[in-house]
């Protein structure tokens, strides 16, 4: 039994994972294709979300690789791919915006945000102890030890629920602001933001899904392990 459904959440784990990964390449390639009819870059873009929140200390720069952007709250620096950073898309300016959402949570002391970022010093402990504690759990039939490693491995479950609506506040907050400053016009170009956003999103869903499944999974080896004893 235990098996069968190590089987199953492998298969459902990378299924929807490589559909999330899918999802977002086909539509963030579909809509760089197609060009904003404002003129703007993502750069231009980010900027512009950026000083007229108030946060013009906020460096927008670019990064190297492809969906690479992010917002690092430390240095408040908004890091666009090559793919984004000079583009006109609609591809572009979708993500630049959505990480000025970000950079507008971190001051606006946004909660979601703010717990996760607290997060982080744990997770970095819990998730490389974890598999250790998980896999001696299980190789050895030691209860306590799998508990343990139940427990560590709760936390990076916890951070990716966290991140969900992290996620979708931040793209809320894109679609608003570039549909009030003009940056977007029209119905086609509203329904690329979304879909390219929208897809991002399904990543995050995907990989909670995913974490939470093996959550369940070793909740399961635990209670047959109890039984056993």
């Amino acid at each position: 039994m235990a098996n069968l459904l190590f089987i199953i959440s492998m298969v459902f784990g990378l299924g929807i994972t490589l559909w999330a990964q899918f999802k977002v390449k086909r539509n963030f390639n579909k809509w760089s294709k197609v060009q904003a009819k404002s003129g703007l870059t993502g750069y231009q873009v980010a900027r512009e979300i950026l000083n007229q929140n108030g946060l013009s200390e906020v460096y927008v720069e670019p990064v190297r690789g492809k969906l690479t952007d992010h917002y690092d709250p430390t240095s408040k620096t908004i890091r666009l791919s090559e793919s984004v950073y000079d583009s006109h898309s609609i591809s572009a300016i979708a993500v630049a915006a959505h990480e000025c959402g970000h950079a507008i949570q971190h001051q606006q002391g946004y909660g979601a945000l703010v717990f996760r970022h607290n997060m982080i010093p744990i997770l970095n402990i819990t998730s490389g102890m974890a598999p250790l504690f998980l896999i001696a759990g299980i190789l050895f039939q030691l209860s306590g030890m799998l508990v343990l490693g139940i427990a560590f491995f709760a936390v990076v479950v916890l951070f990716h629920v966290v991140t969900l609506p992290v996620e979708f506040n931040a793209s809320s907050r894109a679609k608003q602001i570039m549909t009030k400053s003009n940056m977007i016009r029209g119905i086609e170009e509203e329904r690329g933001v979304n879909k390219v956003l929208g897809a991002a999103a399904f990543t995050y869903v995907a990989a909670a899904l995913v974490a939470l499944m093996e959550l369940l999974r070793y909740l399961f080896i635990l209670f047959l392990q109890q039984n056993d004893d």
